[in-house]
Formats: structure tokens, sequence, C-alpha cells
């Protein structure tokens, strides 16, 4: 695989003394989708902007095609396209005239067909002579995923893209987000809807308190983290979890109603067997069970959780 982002011991800490990012090691290849997740404050926005330029690392390195963020900055950067978390616009302008300077911005020959055709991906087109200050938020939103992409760059990075935009917003970004990928974009997300990262990323990080706590493969993740839970629904309820059967990770749900009990799926013995035998054995009955398969979201909240209590 092509590296398109090579972040060697990359980190910065403020001069108020904060670390906002722990020196992180850290690669993405091209032409892949990289969902970064954690929660609020935990370094995701500083990894972004060290990586596009915005703020200069105390530690490390980083660089973009081959060009170092610092030493080649204007390299870099050119092949960088950027959607921020904010709804930093120019109020003044039409969507048609923003979107024209910044690809000017970057040096780019003009190409109105190109802009014309990114406006209509974006539901803009209709739009393009209307000032941005007229605009709702989610149209403002879409105008800042017009400007990043206006110099077609190579790589998108989308900082918490669809946080509070409505639903045809959602669908039709990420509808474009496959169709980059079509065309060998780089797309990097942070996100906070993770059913999105778990359907959208080849790759998911976990960050929290500045330190970029696991990369792996999407897939390899769930199966490597992800636990089953069975639920079974009981005839009588229990007041609590018989003691013969501590040895069982079991949960008492729903008013004693439901019992549950998580495993590790890809171990050879579940112990699922020998459970529903020893209930059987003592007496206790059920009118139905089923299965679930943990998801990206309960692996999430485990490392998260995991990391805040070290």
């Amino acid at each position: 695989m092509t590296s398109v982002i090579v972040a060697e011991g990359l980190g910065k800490t403020y001069a108020s003394g904060l670390e906002a990012l722990k020196p992180t090691d850290l690669t993405i290849n091209k032409g892949e989708i990289f969902a970064l997740l954690g929660p609020n404050g935990a370094g995701k926005t500083t990894f972004i902007s060290l990586v596009c330029g915005i703020v200069s690392p105390t530690a490390g390195k980083v660089s973009v095609e081959g060009f170092d963020i610092v030493a080649d900055y204007r390299q870099a950067r050119n092949r960088i396209g950027l959607v921020p978390q904010e709804l930093t616009t120019d109020a003044f302008e039409t969507v048609w005239a923003t979107t024209r300077f910044s690809r000017g911005l970057f040096g780019k020959a003009k190409d109105d067909a190109y802009l014309e055709q990114l406006l209509k991906d974006l539901s803009l087109w209709d739009k393009k002579t209307t000032k941005i200050m007229h605009l709702s938020g989610g149209m403002k939103r879409r105008v800042l995923i017009a400007k990043a992409l206006s110099h077609e760059p190579d790589i998108l990075f989308l900082d918490e893209p669809t946080a509070g935009v409505d639903v045809e917003l959602r669908r039709d970004m990420w509808a474009m987000v496959r169709k980059l990928r079509e065309r060998g974009v780089t797309i990097i997300l942070t996100t906070h809807y993770i059913e999105e990262a778990e359907e959208m990323a080849d790759r998911v990080g976990v960050i929290a308190k500045g330190r970029l706590i696991l990369v792996e493969d999407k897939t390899t993740l769930m199966k490597k983290l992800g636990r089953k839970t069975l639920t079974l629904n009981l005839q009588e309820p229990l007041s609590a979890v018989p003691a013969d059967l501590s040895d069982y990770d079991l949960t008492l749900k729903a008013e004693g109603q439901e019992l549950e009990y998580s495993f590790d799926a890809n171990r050879e013995e579940t112990g699922v067997p020998d459970l529903l035998r020893r209930l059987s054995d003592a007496g206790i009955g059920f009118k139905d069970l089923n299965t679930r398969q943990s998801s990206l979201e309960d692996i999430f909240v485990g490392l998260v959780h995991e990391e805040r209590a070290a």
C-alpha cells in the first residue's frame, strides 16, 4: 500500500502545559477511509490541525505524500481538503464566488464545469447566486464541503462533518464520500455517529486524553474485541443471580425478567451449552432467548472507559 500521511512522534503541548496530543505514530494509506473516534477533547481536532498545518507541532513530524507539513508547507497543503467542525464561511459572498475563490487560492486553473458538477452533487447549484449569510446551517455545511473539494485534493479531512445536520445532507455526504473513494481520494473523518464509521471506514483509530489508544482494521477490530450477549427471557423473575452461577458473567435486567450472559464469540468454548444445562438443573426456565453481537460503539465505549480508568 502507498502511504499518503505519515506521522512520527507527532505531538502538541501548549504554553499552558496542556498536552493536547501525546507523541503519535500513524500511517494512513492511499484511498482508504480512516475514522478517528474519541470523546470531546480527546485530541481529534488537534491531530487534524497538525496534519493540515493549522497548528505547529511541538514534537515529531508529519508528511503528506512525502512532503513535510512544515518544511514543504505549500506542497503538502495543496494536497489536502479540510471541512472544519465550525461553520466559518464568507457570509457576504455568494456560493459560486466563494467556491471559485477557494479553487484559485490553491493556484488551480479555472474549471467552471468541475465546480458546477461539484455544486450539483451537493444540491447547491440552485443556490449558486445566494449569499452565504442567507443559507441554512445545513446548506452552509454543504458550502464548506464544496470549498474543501474545489481544488480537487487527494486527501479530504472531515472533522465532525454530520454533527447537527439534517438526514438528507448526511445521506448526500456519504454518497459523495463513496464516489471520492472510488476516485482514489483518501478520507479521514472524525465522528460521534459511530454507526457511520462502522458502515464507512476501512480502519478505525480510537483516541482518548490525547493518546491514540488503538488503530485497527475495522473488521479485525470487531472480531478481536467484539463480544456476544445472550439474553434469556425468564419464565419467573429472579431477585438475584444464583450463587452457584457466580462463575459466569451474568447480569439481571428488566426487574429480574431477563438474564444476560456476555461471552467471547471467538473462543472455541463459549460456555453457553453448559450455562443452559446448569440453569435447567437449577429449575430456572426461560421463554425465549436471543444473541447480539457487540457493535463498534460497544467496543469504543469500553476502550475509552478503560483509558479513563487508567
